[in-house]
């Protein structure tokens, strides 16, 4: 991997970047590790710092809820590994929970660098609160930055992947504040013909554009 030049931003719908990487649970190929599934990669800007503790005790508390739905989970910083192996107790300690996810060790940052994770602006060191949700077909789904000095919601994340695999296996989108088992909408490509055979119950419709179902099973 060469580094020195800064990668293009990486918008929706790219190509993830693969990688090789150590990490705490030893060498890794990004694309080969997510093998056909889901992955969300996620950074922190450093070990040892009180945000990144609460969330990475928090991402092993529910690290069962990216399981159940069929996303690996991958976290990043720019410390070594025997860092991270130092932090994790301290992480078990006071939260409750140590890592059970693969943690990059990045302490050159090129993995940082691949994917826009160091933002001069804020620290030129350290690595933003970043997260990448990537499909099975290795695009990129998702893309959050976070400030340094706000911890991330997982819940949310947990929010955005049920919507983004409720709509890659059928045509609709999700509307503001969407939850399981809320109403979904039929997307405008789909034309009244198609959504007849697709929902046969039918749909309300306060506009013609905005035609609202049951979400699928």
């Amino acid at each position: 991997m060469t580094t020195g030049t800064a990668a293009p931003a990486l918008r929706l719908g790219d190509e993830a970047p693969d990688f090789t990487a150590e990490t705490t649970e030893g060498t890794i190929r990004f694309h080969e590790w997510l093998g056909g599934g889901w992955g969300v990669l996620f950074s922190h800007p450093r070990d040892f710092t009180p945000v990144c503790t609460t969330e990475l005790g928090e991402m092993a508390r529910i690290r069962s809820e990216f399981d159940r739905r069929g996303v690996k989970v991958l976290g990043l910083s720019v410390d070594p590994l025997d860092a991270h192996e130092r932090w994790a107790r301290d992480i078990e300690e006071t939260q409750g929970y140590a890592p059970n996810f693969p943690l990059v060790a990045d302490p050159q940052r090129e993995v940082a660098d691949l994917y826009g994770m160091v933002h001069p602006n804020a620290d030129d060191t350290a690595t933003v609160r970043s997260v990448f949700v990537v499909g099975p077909d290795k695009k990129i789904k998702l893309t959050l930055t976070y400030p340094m000095s706000t911890g991330r919601n997982f819940e949310e994340i947990l929010r955005v992947i049920d919507s983004l695999q409720l709509t890659a296996a059928h045509r609709v989108s999700t509307p503001a504040n969407w939850r399981q088992g809320d109403d979904v909408i039929i997307v405008p490509a789909v034309d009244d013909d198609e959504a007849r055979r697709r929902f046969p119950d039918g749909w309300a419709a306060p506009k013609p554009y905005l035609r609202i179902v049951p979400q699928p099973r």
